[in-house]
């Protein structure tokens, strides 16, 4: 009854961090889709844990860090690599495919450096390193930066949300839209949740598919910290409740039911004017300094940050006039557009063009970090054949 010993890495990418393993690492049974997969990296992040700590387990017990990450060598002309990404459901025997991480995107192109699966590396300088998504079909860029021919990881560009500075990526999304960037064809729709409410909602699909609402409309200010939320339960189910709905307006699912196993996506976010608050570090946002405050869920739970993919859908979405951000923006079209979060403030800038009232997305750019926690092999019980 020896344990399984499996190359492994832990990386920070952006304000998440997760395991990430070169696919030819993973055992025979694991290298394709499936349960073998699925309760291999389960048992990596230390899922289904009921006390919701992950003691067992790589996994950080929370939406950042229950996450796993797959990549190989691409045979997507035009790309190097191809990156998989996993959200771990902490207290459920689930992987969640339907969608990246924007974040640990970051962390990516530095992985496959590091496992030599790109070629005619530059010796100083900015490697691209072109991805394929492959959770939602869509190319990424990533600029490394590399120092005599290695990733250089030390820097002192920051990120709110992330303790110590580090050196900056730069992160591409092209063509962030997957399928009709305004599902619905509105920019802004009514959403009616049985026993809740009505809510004007913005559904927005670049990055990650999002439901947009105003703040004022489900009683908050806009400048709402985790401890706000996350410890009321009712507020939580109510919240989830008014997702599962929009998942259903936005076509992402048949029934009301399938949401329970779609925690991923969509993401539901509120938007507010800028006003000045108080982050969680406790430094001071000031309203001078954004143009918005956008607060947003994942997996169920108030996000510490935002997500990279919601950053994503944030950016195109104030960029385009008469959508929820866009009027929390005061109704301008930016070429990017700073907004608060709860760490503190996150620049994006997103290229989007109209032809004949069809929205699309062209590019999304946002500068975020990564670095190596642990490299090595992890280990595990077997896992079922």
């Amino acid at each position: 009854m020896q344990q399984q010993k499996i190359a492994a890495t832990y990386m920070r990418g952006g304000t998440s961090k997760g395991v990430f393993f070169n696919l030819a690492d993973l055992p025979a049974a694991a290298q394709q889709p499936g349960p073998a997969r699925d309760a291999l990296l389960l048992r990596v992040i230390g899922s289904p844990d009921p006390y919701g700590k992950h003691t067992d387990g790589m996994g950080g017990a929370t939406s950042s860090t229950s996450k796993v990450v797959i990549v190989s060598p691409s045979d997507k002309p035009g790309h190097d690599v191809d990156y998989l990404f996993g959200q771990v459901a902490i207290d459920q025997p689930r992987i969640d495919w339907s969608g990246n991480c924007g974040n640990l995107t970051a962390a990516v192109g530095a992985f496959a450096i590091s496992q030599g699966m790109l070629t005619d590396l530059v010796e100083d300088g900015y490697q691209t390193v072109k991805i394929w998504q492959a959770n939602i079909g869509k190319t990424i860029t990533a600029k490394i930066p590399v120092r005599y021919g290695l990733v250089q990881e030390l820097g002192d560009f920051e990120l709110d949300g992330v303790t110590f500075p580090a050196a900056e990526v730069e992160v591409a999304f092209a063509d962030p839209s997957d399928g009709g960037l305004l599902p619905t064809g509105n920019l802004i729709d009514r959403l009616e949740v049985p026993e809740i409410g009505s809510f004007e909602a913005s559904f927005i699909n670049a990055g990650i598919p999002t439901i947009f609402l105003n703040a004022a409309a489900l009683g908050f200010t806009g400048v709402e910290l985790q401890e706000d939320i996350n410890g009321d339960p009712a507020l939580l189910a109510k919240l989830e409740t008014i997702r599962a709905y929009g998942a259903l307006q936005m076509g992402l699912i048949s029934d009301i039911s399938e949401a329970k196993v779609r925690q991923h996506t969509p993401k539901l976010a509120f938007v507010a004017a800028a006003k000045s608050y108080t982050a969680s570090s406790g430094k001071t946002v000031h309203a001078e300094e954004i143009d918005l405050n956008v607060r947003a869920l994942s997996m169920g739970k108030l996000h510490h940050a935002m997500m990279g993919t919601c950053a994503v859908a944030i950016g195109v979405a104030a960029a385009i006039p008469g959508t929820l951000v866009n009027w929390a923006a005061a109704g301008a079209k930016p070429a990017s557009v700073r907004f608060g979060h709860p760490s503190g403030t996150l620049k994006v800038g997103a290229e989007v063009v109209e032809d004949n009232g069809h929205w699309q997305a062209k590019a999304v750019i946002m500068s975020r970090s990564a670095r190596v926690l642990m490299s090595g092999y992890v280990h595990i019980p077997p896992t079922p054949r």
